[in-house]
């Protein structure tokens, strides 16, 4: 992927999807207390949870250790399950097929365009919501839901959590905030993944740096600045009304209104800081996994092809 030299023999598809699925969970391990801290801030002010009223959530490392003390350090991996699951169909798709769609579009032709880019991105985004839609879903469900006592959990464990979606709220539910879920991952993706591009092409054709892990790190850290602008409030609706019970959003458009005319325009930006050090922080050690982990597995084939 990005940055290959007309020289380099592109892994195949197997490879890239398998390494982007694997990458995404080594990140989603380091970062996943940053993204429910992210959700708690995201949610905070939409209702009041009776039981925990004098519960506020101050910036990402007060969050965090506001959780830690009255839920434990456990609740910061909440969702964890469905979050693995979501990364090993999600990122596959959305990553492991960039390059070839981009392809595609470009009929195979090097060097193309910003548009074919964020259009392969676009494509690729809104794919792997179809299939991965539900994980989120469950996810976000998860990592809103307190571990009080005297508080009511809505879910109990992951497998039980899709039943109940589906029993009491049928496929919609599964599917719930698939618009907004997909223009968020859309947005991430094309950006994400057009500006690592850019910015590790931009690096090597002025000498910078060689295609080694700092280039991987500057070149991920800013794609992950540039996207959480873009994507944050598009995220915030989504994490909103995929959380929401049935019946207190009529549609995300809906949603984006009610936190306007009640919250107003910050609200869309809550939880600012820990999407950037959560994103920030996920496409680092993604990207750089990614990268080590393709190149592994394309020495292992060639070992394997010499044997035989």
């Amino acid at each position: 992927m990005v940055g290959l030299k007309p020289s380099d023999v592109p892994p195949p598809l197997g490879v890239k999807m398998a390494s982007a699925g694997a990458a995404a969970c080594i990140a989603d391990l380091v970062t996943f207390p940053l993204d429910t801290a992210k959700v708690r801030l995201q949610i905070q002010g939409e209702k009041a949870v009776e039981a925990a009223k004098d519960i506020r959530y101050r910036g990402v490392f007060g969050t965090i250790s506001t959780m830690i003390r009255t839920e434990g350090p456990r609740s910061l991996y909440n969702g964890l399950v469905a979050g693995l699951q979501r990364q090993v169909c999600f990122a596959s798709i959305r990553i492991g097929l960039y390059d070839n769609v981009k392809n595609f579009y470009t009929g195979g032709k090097d060097n193309p365009g910003v548009l074919i880019r964020i259009l392969a991105g676009c494509t690729t985004g809104a794919m792997a919501v179809s299939f991965a839609q539900p994980t989120d879903v469950v996810k976000v469900r998860f990592q809103a839901q307190m571990n009080l006592d005297g508080v009511a959990r809505r879910y109990s464990g992951t497998m039980q959590a899709y039943k109940h979606i589906f029993q009491n709220e049928g496929l919609r539910g599964l599917w719930k905030g698939t618009l907004p879920n997909i223009t968020r991952n859309a947005l991430v993706n094309c950006t994400e993944l057009v500006t690592y591009d850019l910015i590790k092409e931009a690096i090597l054709r002025h000498n910078l740096m060689s295609d080694n892990l700092p280039c991987h790190f500057v070149s991920a850290f800013g794609a992950g600045f540039v996207t959480t602008v873009i994507a944050s409030p598009v995220d915030v609706v989504k994490t909103r009304y995929m959380n929401s019970p049935p019946g207190q959003y009529k549609s995300a458009i809906n949603c984006a209104w009610t936190m306007l005319t009640k919250e107003g325009p910050t609200a869309f930006y809550k939880g600012f800081a820990p999407s950037f050090l959560r994103l920030g922080s996920w496409n680092v050690v993604m990207f750089v996994s990614f990268e080590q982990i393709k190149r592994a597995m394309m020495v292992t084939k060639k070992r394997i092809e010499a044997t035989n």
